[in-house]
């Protein structure tokens, strides 16, 4: 094996930390071309600089074989890599100026392209029946539920996941703030994903975002004897020109919808699950007391 003619070879190094940072997604040709670029720049740098792979990975901290995923485009480094290579090569801020073309591209396209349109949404009507909604999840609670997929995420996956749902919480941030409405299943507020430490600190969360004046909370507990939520999740996002796009998998198998036929069935069931479910004041009410039997 060769880079631009340089013979090399991996070193088994017990003591080197040779898989930190994440894959890139073959199909995500953007990550691809900028995760390239980044990585054909550290290799000039480093050979401009004299260095060896084992030479440099040395001075990292870093095992070779992670170098070349870097270098090659195959791998996403880690923001504490860029800063040990900035300050191996003496460039001044320059390499560690990189985290911010690759924090674009860190997460995986999906959720990257979901993430820019909750950026773009002036009001998000979101109902999860499966779990407490990802953009009310604590990172404890998130892990907890990341660790229960089977087959099982690698730690990288989990990792990698954990990090894009933190991202995505800067929706509560906005100046303007989007109109944010949650309906959440009283048995996700029940089952104590990853202990019950972790349950009570997700509780706790709940009750702090439920008193942002941009964001509406309400609960559906299990003894309702109607549901209207029994086809599956819903959510409606709406932007500032007056478009809307929404998913739900009981429409159009889940892909997302902006027909307007579509829409009204996906916000008519909401509004029904809405007005079956405890008000936003009886939905504190009612997670507080749940927080008193954790």
């Amino acid at each position: 094996m060769s880079v631009d003619g340089e013979a090399v070879r991996p070193r088994v190094d017990s003591e080197a930390t040779d898989e930190p940072g994440w894959d890139v997604d073959p199909d995500d040709d953007w990550a691809l071309a900028v995760v390239a670029t980044v990585g054909r720049q550290l290799r000039l740098r480093r050979e401009a600089a004299g260095m060896r792979v084992t030479e440099f990975s040395t001075a990292v901290g870093y095992g070779d074989d992670l170098v070349y995923k870097i270098e090659s485009g195959k791998r996403i480094p880690r923001p504490e890599y860029l800063d040990a290579a900035d300050a191996v090569l003496s460039a001044g801020g320059l390499v560690s100026e990189m985290k911010e073309d690759l924090k674009k591209v860190r997460y995986p396209k999906k959720i990257r392209d979901l993430a820019q349109l909750e950026a773009r949404a002036v009001e998000l009507q979101l109902y999860d029946p499966l779990n407490i909604h990802g953009l009310l999840q604590t990172p404890e609670y998130a892990r907890g539920l990341l660790l229960m997929r089977r087959p099982a995420y690698s730690a990288d996956e989990v990792e990698r996941f954990m990090a894009a749902r933190v991202a995505r919480k800067a929706i509560f941030e906005r100046d303007p703030a989007p109109e944010l409405s949650f309906l959440l299943e009283e048995w996700t507020l029940r089952r104590p994903l990853g202990g019950k430490a972790n349950l009570r600190q997700q509780l706790e969360h709940l009750l702090e975002v439920g008193q942002l004046r941009n964001v509406e909370l309400q609960v559906m507990p299990m003894d309702r004897e109607e549901h209207a939520g029994l086809a599956g999740g819903i959510e409606v996002l709406k932007f500032e020109d007056g478009s809307m796009v929404g998913r739900s998998p009981a429409v159009a198998n889940g892909r997302p919808v902006s027909e307007p036929r579509q829409l009204r069935i996906l916000e008519l069931r909401y509004g029904i699950i809405r007005a079956q479910a405890l008000t936003p004041r009886e939905s504190a009410a009612f997670i507080e007391h749940l927080l008193g039997e954790t």
